[in-house]
């Protein structure tokens, strides 16, 4: 199946793709502001960019969307494929799979905690944000 947009406007629509301050990254942001949280946003100098950081808890938040991270979730709708160019998608989506594995485990060697927020999950904020509440209150 060939893509549905011309080159030119396919490559807008790619550029448009934000990498930091996505709306779901917003509502975490927000929701864990108002709780009276207070983090520093993607510190270059850990692996993986996280979009949450925590300097005195040694722990980190990432937001992940669904479609760009691979959720696995099987009643996740927002992890599909593409029907077109599926070899460059599966290679793709598979190579951002590694590279977030990797960057969690690099993490967890430098001694961080990490907790991943899907896109998916942010239609319950309630139940987000207790479990974010949860993930950072909790000892070590």
């Amino acid at each position: 199946m060939a893509d549905t947009f011309d080159t030119e406007k396919r490559s807008a629509i790619m550029r448009a793709v934000r990498s930091a301050d996505t709306r779901p990254e917003l509502v975490v942001r927000s929701l864990l502001h108002r709780a009276g949280y207070r983090f520093r946003l993607h510190r270059k100098n850990l692996p993986g960019r996280p979009d949450l950081v925590f300097p005195a808890r040694r722990k980190v938040i990432f937001i992940h969307g669904c479609f760009w991270h691979s959720h696995r979730d099987p009643s996740c709708r927002r992890a599909r494929v593409p029907k077109s160019r599926t070899d460059y998608w599966s290679a793709k989506l598979e190579a951002n799979e590694a590279r977030d594995k990797a960057a969690l485990e690099r993490l967890q060697a430098l001694g961080w905690e990490a907790l991943v927020i899907w896109e998916c999950e942010l239609r319950d904020t309630a139940a987000t944000l207790a479990c974010a509440a949860a993930f950072l209150d909790s000892a070590r």
